[in-house]
């Protein structure tokens, strides 16, 4: 009996979860990202504009491609702020 009901819990959560492979497009927007996070932390600990500005950039395409809206236009503030920053 028990046994049984393992098997029934297991084939309903095969069933919820969906096997997807990333495109190449989707994994290099991704690694991408996680570049500019690391440029975001690097300038943290600089406060130098420009890598606040690669990072924000690398960060925008990452929130972009994965259509995140709401972060993208963050990314953007941050960028404008920075590069208005930057030239004066």
């Amino acid at each position: 009996m028990k046994n049984i009901k393992s098997l029934m819990k297991r084939k309903i959560m095969k069933m919820l979860v969906v096997d997807r492979r990333l495109s190449p497009i989707e994994r290099i927007s991704t690694r991408i990202g996680y570049m500019g996070a690391g440029f975001l932390i690097a300038a943290q600990w600089t406060i130098e504009p420009t890598l606040y500005i690669l990072g924000f950039t690398c960060v925008l395409i990452q929130t972009t491609q994965k259509k995140q809206w709401n972060l993208a236009v963050l990314q953007l503030n941050g960028l404008f702020a920075w590069v208005k920053h930057f030239f004066t």
